[in-house]
């Protein structure tokens, strides 16, 4: 079933998958909501993402922390994987949250002094003293982060590192952690991962940073081998962001060193403030039949869309 949400800058389409798309006629929704909106890649839109997301039903965050808990036991003295692993999941817990209360000395572009972590009274999940920990092991955890959380410069001989996004900490600015997007052309693609129990809250109350300082975005899909950060592997709605519109409504966007692209939006919300309208379901129904000869005929009936739901 196809609805859409409509408040005059803001249309959303949805479009529910129930199965891995195997027929034509499936594919066919996907490839009509691909040309809807003119920035998001066709073949991002194919069958990779529907299977990939029912086959990785949603645990959310509270799944990720299982895996995080299996991944630790038996660590108190384990391999060096294992450790390096531990101290760079601390370190972006730390960087991205803890600073305040642990009396960091945090830069407005989010660099804490490395010297200054080595020295806290804290223990990774594979129960090691942060202090036993030393420069090297800081540098290996950065360098083998597969989504590229952190960065390390060094300034006046000293050794500085930081998270490159999904800050809660007020210290951090965005002009300085990020780099702003000025023009849609530098983005091919921004879209926003989630689950469906959250799809209506979103609908009602639109997209919030919640205790973030940002809405996030990946630059790409899960099944995109370039894309690092930015969406969690098991999301199973997606939302897409007309950046140029949003650019033009005067919304600020920023991308980080890991190409996480992040905004403020409105007082923290990307805002839909109508609920979903239940009419246009007819569109389904039509490209379904066959109405249309071909998509940019299609395009003629729907206008630009600001923001693109599909699960």
């Amino acid at each position: 079933m196809w609805s859409s949400l409509t408040n005059g800058s803001i249309r959303i389409l949805r479009c529910c998958v129930t199965r891995r798309p195997t027929v034509p006629s499936q594919l066919s929704r996907f490839l009509a909501l691909h040309l809807l909106e003119n920035t998001v890649p066709y073949n991002t839109m194919s069958s990779s993402f529907s299977s990939f997301a029912h086959s990785n039903r949603s645990g959310g965050r509270g799944q990720d922390m299982k895996h995080d808990r299996e991944r630790s036991r038996g660590r108190g003295g384990g391999g060096s994987k294992d450790k390096i692993d531990a101290l760079g999941r601390l370190l972006t817990r730390i960087l991205r949250h803890m600073a305040t209360e642990l009396n960091l000395n945090m830069r407005s572009d989010g660099y804490v002094k490395v010297e200054d972590l080595l020295k806290l009274n804290m223990k990774t999940f594979a129960n090691i003293p942060l202090r036993s920990h030393t420069v090297d092991d800081i540098k290996e955890a950065v360098r083998k982060d597969n989504k590229q959380r952190f960065s390390l410069l060094e300034e006046n001989g000293e050794l500085l590192i930081r998270a490159n996004q999904g800050h809660t900490v007020t210290t951090v600015e965005s002009e300085r952690l990020l780099k702003q997007i000025v023009s849609a052309d530098e983005v091919q693609f921004c879209v926003h991962g989630t689950y469906k129990r959250n799809l209506e809250s979103i609908l009602e109350s639109g997209l919030k940073r919640m205790e973030r300082l940002h809405v996030h975005f990946s630059s790409g899909l899960p099944t995109d081998g370039e894309v690092i950060s930015g969406m969690r592997r098991d999301v199973n709605v997606l939302i897409y962001l007309d950046v140029r519109k949003a650019l033009e409504e005067g919304m600020k966007l920023y991308i980080s060193d890991n190409k996480v692209i992040l905004t403020e939006g409105f007082d923290g919300v990307l805002a839909s403030k109508e609920k979903i309208e239940k009419e246009r379901a007819r569109i389904a129904d039509e490209l379904n039949r066959g109405y249309f000869d071909d998509m940019s005929e299609l395009k003629q009936h729907v206008v630009r869309l600001h923001w693109q739901i599909i699960f």
